[in-house]
């Protein structure tokens, strides 16, 4: 199948993929464009996994208000250089990050961040659904498990689906950002303010 231009530019509009990086998936997938668009995705988790060591000390603070004024964030984004700091999809990026933080309610970017005393109150709240349930004592724990994971997809920033695209999560979004910007981003803290709360 030939690979036209307007071919290219679609995946490119689809992926923010570099344009000869889009004429190779495609070229490698047959001109298929869900296919070429996995294999970008792929790709760019490759290039985020070998960026992740490298250090993140320059960024932005980003903040986003909701209409009403009743409920704000602020976002800290870093980044490798001042240069990708300033660009426009480094700051669309934070930007975004803002605005789901206010919409989602994470209770920190990572697993680990998650407060112990309350990851062991879930974990005590599944095990007696669980055993009120009448499951046996011995599939409790996976059962626990299962809900504890969920609970991370829940409660995590990275791990949470993006409320503009439930298909993706937000880790899934910077790792598009990465692929895309060549450089480690990461998202370092937040705040989220609520009238009342």
């Amino acid at each position: 199948m030939e690979i036209t231009s307007a071919m290219v530019k679609d995946l490119r509009d689809k992926t923010n993929a570099g344009m000869m990086d889009c004429k190779k998936a495609l070229t490698e997938t047959g001109g298929d464009m869900e296919k070429a668009i996995d294999l970008l995705r792929q790709k760019g988790l490759a290039v985020a996994q070998k960026r992740a060591g490298r250090a993140t000390s320059e960024g932005t603070i980003q903040t986003y208000i909701h209409a009403g004024g009743k409920l704000g964030v602020m976002v800290e984004v870093g980044c490798e250089t001042d240069f990708v700091a300033k660009t426009d999809s480094f700051i669309e990026f934070a930007r975004n990050v803002a605005m789901h933080i206010a919409a989602a309610n994470p209770v920190a970017i990572t697993r680990e961040e998650v407060p112990a005393d309350l990851l062991a109150r879930e974990q005590e709240i599944y095990k007696n659904q669980a055993l009120d349930s009448g499951k046996p004592a011995n599939i409790v724990d996976k059962i626990v498990s299962g809900k504890i994971d969920k609970f991370y997809g829940e409660v995590c920033l990275l791990e949470q689906k993006y409320v503009k695209n439930p298909d993706i999560t937000v880790h899934d979004l910077l790792n598009e950002l990465v692929a895309s910007l060549g450089e480690n981003i990461s998202v370092k803290r937040f705040c989220r303010y609520q009238v009342g709360v």
